[in-house]
């Protein structure tokens, strides 16, 4: 049995084709004591392209999240009505950028719909997302440290139970353009980010998808997990982040005994954004 599966994606997000059904069929099938649907909604561009007065930067730029929120709502009511007398199906979102729009944040997280928000940084402001840069032509310190830096800023806020994959950049920098990073100048940038989520009574995701690309660690790797255990970090989920029905589950038992190795002796879900706490 694996624990959870806490980051997931349907059709309703842009970069996934999968139906929600086959999602819940996969669940099951991994007797998944929680699973939740966490589809993208990004509030750099929530609302339609005409409110921006801007075009296209490229085929993935997509606008008018507000309508993938009702249909993401829709949705995982539906589900959860289904679903919850066979498994604890959570009612999610990842939600990107919430710099863009903190109030507009923080009311989404207070709909009663909602059970559990990721908040993720998936571009930088005037910049495309990490996974469409150039890093021939970039300068990667810079990117890390404003992208830790507006991190740091968003923990510090009531819009959100666990922040997602932290270290992010690294699935591109790292894995994809196989540029040698090194972390620890960031450390005390990542340090008073965990200390403002722990603090808040917030947590942070344990994101398994870097096990199945080039990357092939966790985002965070065991380091900076142990670094935000040692902190007093207790509250984390684990999550694949897939995108379709065989990435389900993905490296979750893998994820489940890094925890362990690194302090860990529980994980949680959210219900209600209350965490509930399962023993490893």
């Amino acid at each position: 049995m694996l624990l959870m599966d806490c980051h997931t994606h349907t059709k309703i997000s842009p970069d996934s084709d999968a139906e929600l059904s086959a999602m819940c069929r996969k669940a099951q099938e991994l007797d998944l004591q929680a699973y939740a649907v966490t589809d993208h909604i990004e509030l750099c561009r929530y609302y339609p392209q005409g409110y921006y007065q801007t075009e296209p930067r490229n085929e993935e730029d997509f606008f008018d999240y507000a309508s993938r929120w009702e249909q993401s709502m829709h949705q995982n009511q539906l589900a959860k009505s289904l679903l919850n007398d066979k498994i604890n199906f959570i009612s999610g979102i990842e939600l990107g950028e919430p710099n863009a729009d903190f109030g507009l944040a923080e009311s989404l997280y207070r709909d009663k719909r909602l059970d559990f928000v990721i908040a993720s940084l998936h571009e930088l402001p005037d910049k495309l997302d990490f996974y469409f840069l150039d890093y021939q032509q970039e300068d990667t310190d810079v990117l890390l440290e404003e992208y830790f830096s507006i991190l740091l800023e968003i923990s510090r806020k009531d819009c959100f139970d666990v922040l997602g994959h932290v270290t992010y950049p690294l699935r591109y920098i790292a894995g994809d353009a196989g540029i040698a990073i090194n972390i620890s100048k960031y450390r005390e940038m990542l340090a008073e980010c965990f200390k403002s989520v722990i603090a808040n009574h917030k947590g942070i995701e344990l994101n398994t998808s870097g096990y199945r690309q080039k990357y092939g660690k966790p985002f965070p790797d065991a380091d900076l997990l142990k670094l935000y255990r040692d902190l007093g970090g207790t509250i984390l989920t684990l999550g694949s982040d897939a995108h379709k029905p065989e990435d389900l589950g993905g490296g979750i038992a893998q994820g489940t005994e890094l925890a362990k190795s690194c302090g860990f002796d529980k994980v949680c879900y959210f219900l209600r954004h209350e965490p509930y706490f399962i023993n490893l």
